[in-house]
């Protein structure tokens, strides 16, 4: 990780104002670094102006699929939260119809815009698509919805690991990879579900892009 860790103490010292500055603050505030192959991830969420918080990442990934970028990990972050976020569907739908009236960003690398001012980028990006509108505010029969599926998601977890936990102590390699995949299934619903629940117990704060 040394690289990385070099290339982002390098962006930190790009003038206040350009996108490799403002990239390198973002992560060092969150005590974070680049990620080798996804570089270009984290660039995405400041130039787009998307929180790297989970609302942030599931409207990133929403915009990303309306952009083209049509991968097994962007369609399971939004399809997890179009099951567990109903209020947001709205912000959803007009993210994905951004990321469709947007110039393609599949080849975007920190190396083609880092030295440019922030702000300038913002305003060529968002000349090519629609801003996004607020969200609008949750209704009871959205916030059962969401707590309905966060907790069906949580039991289904539990019980699929559960139900395998015994097989992984099988001295049976058959047992054990049958067994595996459906308990890392089940461990990752449960994580669905908590991270659903936390964005309904801590305040959210909906940024629009720039």
């Amino acid at each position: 990780m040394a690289p990385y860790h070099r290339k982002v103490a390098a962006l930190g010292q790009l003038p206040a104002g350009t996108v490799g500055k403002e990239l390198a603050d973002c992560l060092l505030a969150r005590q974070l670094t680049l990620i080798p192959g996804f570089e270009s991830h984290d660039l995405k969420h400041v130039v787009l102006n998307y929180e790297l918080e989970p609302l942030g990442e599931i409207r990133l990934q929403a915009f990303m699929l309306g952009n083209g970028n049509w991968t097994l990990p962007s369609l399971i972050i939004f399809l997890f939260g179009l099951l567990l976020l109903p209020c947001h569907w709205r912000t959803f739908r007009q993210d994905f119809r951004s990321g469709r009236h947007c110039v393609s960003l599949a080849t975007l690398e920190i190396s083609h815009c880092q030295g440019e001012p922030l702000t300038e980028f913002r305003v060529r990006l968002s000349s090519r698509y629609t801003e996004i509108t607020p969200t609008m505010k949750p209704t009871s029969l959205h916030r059962r919805i969401s707590y309905l599926g966060s907790y069906s998601l949580m039991l289904v977890g539990v019980a699929a690991m559960l139900f395998c936990l015994p097989f992984l102590w099988s001295a049976n390699a058959a047992d054990l990879i049958g067994a595996g995949f459906p308990f890392v299934a089940g461990a990752i619903l449960v994580v669905g579900g908590l991270i659903s629940l936390s964005l309904h117990t801590t305040p959210q704060t909906d940024r629009t892009q720039a």
